[in-house]
C-alpha cells in the first residue's frame, strides 16, 4: 500500500513539472524581443550623483575671482583723422612761356613757318602778299591788323633788297612783337594797398573754363609770393564752389563760399572782408560764367562789381576767352566791356588752336592787354603773357 502512495505522488509531481515547463515556453514566445538599449554618454563634466548612485564627493576645481580674471584686450580703434591735403608749391611763373613754347605748335605751323615761307619765295609779287593776308586772316589777326602788318612788311622787304633766312626772321619778329605792343603794362595788379587787400574779378561766359582758371592764377600768385583767399561768387553750377576750393587747399589759399543757389555779391563781399581781416595780397572772385545775351545775368554781374566796391576798389577785372572760338569771342568781348571795366584778358586753350593770331585781334577790339595765356591742362600750364617770347614760339628758332 504504501508503494501505491509513494507511486501517486510521484506522478502527481511528474505531471506538475510538465505543465510548469509547457506554460513557461508559451510565455517566452509571446514576449516581444527586447530592443538594444541606446549608448549613453557620460557628460565630459562631473556632475552630482543621482538618486540611487553611489555618493561620492564630488571633485573640487580650482576656481579665481573676478580680479584675478584676465580679460583679453581690445583692439585699439584708429580715431578718423582727415588729413589736410599737403600744400603744394608752384614753380616759379619767371619764364614761364618760354618752357611752354613747345605747346603752340599748332600756331606755328599755321601763322610763323607759313609767313616766313611766303617771304622767302624769290619773287614776291600780287599774289604772294594776298597769300600773306589769307595766312594772317585765317589766324584771326583781324583785318584792320593784317592790313597794317601787311602794308609794314611791304615797305621793309623793298628796303632790305636781299632776304637771307635770318634777316627775315628777325624783320618779322620785330614787326609782330610791335603789332602785339611790347610796352603794354600787363602785370596782374594783385598788391596790397592801404584800402586793403588787392581785388581780382574773374568774368567769362560759361565753358571758358573760368573756374580752373582762377585756380591756376591762385597758384601764379602764390608762386610770386602773394598770399591770396578765394570767392566762390559762382554759386549756380553744381560743385563749382568744390573745385575752386580744391585749387585753393593745394596751395594753402582759404576760399569763402555761400549756399548753392545764394547771392553771388553776398559771397563776393564776404570773400573780401575775408581777405581784409586775414591782411592777405589778393582776393580771387570767381563769378558765375555769364551768357552775354542774358540782359539780367549781365546786370548781376555789374551788381557783384558795385558790392564788392564797398570795400574798396576792384583792382583787376579779367576776361576769360576760350581761344579755339576766335572772332566769336570778340563779341562776347564787347559786351562784357559795356557792363564791367575789363583791365585784362586771358586767353585759355591756347595750345589747342591755330588762331594764335586772336591775342592781336582781341587786344585791338578792347584796348586793353592779354595779360595770360592758358597753354595746357596742368596746373602751371597758366603763364604771363610776354611779346617776345610768344612771337617767339611763334616763328621758331
Amino acid at each position: 500500500m504504501e508503494y501505491v502512495i509513494l507511486a501517486v505522488v510521484i506522478a502527481v509531481v511528474a505531471v506538475g513539472a510538465i505543465a510548469g515547463l509547457v506554460v513557461s515556453g508559451r510565455r517566452r514566445q509571446q514576449l516581444p524581443p527586447k530592443s538594444q538599449a541606446p549608448v549613453i554618454t557620460a557628460p565630459p563634466t562631473p556632475r552630482e550623483p543621482a538618486v540611487g548612485e553611489e555618493a561620492a564627493p564630488p571633485t573640487e576645481e580650482p576656481r579665481r575671482t573676478v580680479e584675478e580674471v584676465e580679460l583679453p584686450e581690445a583692439e585699439a580703434v584708429p580715431e578718423a583723422v582727415e588729413e589736410a591735403p599737403a600744400v603744394e608749391v608752384p614753380e616759379p611763373t619767371a619764364g614761364r612761356l618760354v618752357r611752354l613754347r613747345s605747346r603752340l605748335s599748332r600756331s606755328q605751323n599755321s601763322l610763323g613757318k607759313g609767313l616766313l615761307s611766303l617771304l622767302s619765295r624769290e619773287h614776291l609779287d600780287e599774289d604772294t602778299w594776298e597769300e600773306i593776308e589769307d595766312t594772317l586772316l585765317t589766324a584771326d589777326v583781324g583785318v584792320a591788323p593784317t592790313q597794317e602788318l601787311v602794308e609794314r612788311l611791304r615797305t621793309r622787304v623793298k628796303v632790305l633788297g636781299t632776304r637771307t633766312p635770318d634777316e627775315l626772321r628777325a624783320l618779322l619778329r620785330e614787326e609782330l612783337v610791335e603789332l602785339i605792343g611790347k610796352d603794354a603794362d600787363r602785370t596782374v595788379r594783385s598788391t596790397k594797398h592801404e584800402e586793403g587787400p588787392a581785388v581780382v574779378l574773374v568774368v567769362g561766359v560759361n565753358g571758358v573754363g573760368k573756374t580752373t582758371t582762377t585756380g591756376k592764377l591762385a597758384r601764379v600768385l602764390v608762386a610770386d609770393g602773394r598770399s591770396v583767399v578765394l570767392g566762390a561768387a559762382d554759386t549756380f553750377r553744381a560743385a563749382a564752389a568744390d573745385q575752386l576750393q580744391t585749387w585753393g587747399e593745394r596751395v594753402g589759399a582759404r576760399t569763402v563760399r555761400g549756399p548753392e543757389g545764394g547771392d553771388p555779391a553776398s559771397v563776393a563781399f564776404d570773400a573780401v572782408k575775408e581777405g581784409i581781416a586775414e591782411g592777405v595780397d589778393t582776393v580771387l572772385v570767381d563769378t558765375a560764367g555769364r551768357l552775354h545775351t542774358k540782359t539780367g545775368l549781365m546786370d548781376e554781374l555789374g551788381k557783384v562789381k558795385r558790392v564788392v566796391e564797398k570795400h574798396g576798389p576792384v583792382d583787376e577785372v579779367l576776361l576769360v576767352l576760350d581761344a579755339t572760338t576766335g572772332q566769336n569771342g570778340l563779341v562776347q568781348a564787347r559786351v562784357f566791356a559795356e557792363v564791367v571795366d575789363i583791365t585784362g584778358i586771358v586767353l585759355t586753350k591756347l595750345d589747342g588752336t591755330a588762331k594764335g593770331g586772336i591775342v592781336i585781334a582781341v587786344q585791338r577790339e578792347l584796348g586793353v592787354p592779354v595779360k595770360l595765356i592758358g597753354l595746357g591742362e596742368g596746373a602751371d600750364d597758366l603763364a604771363p603773357f610776354e611779346p617776345g617770347a610768344f612771337v617767339d614760339a611763334l616763328i621758331g628758332d
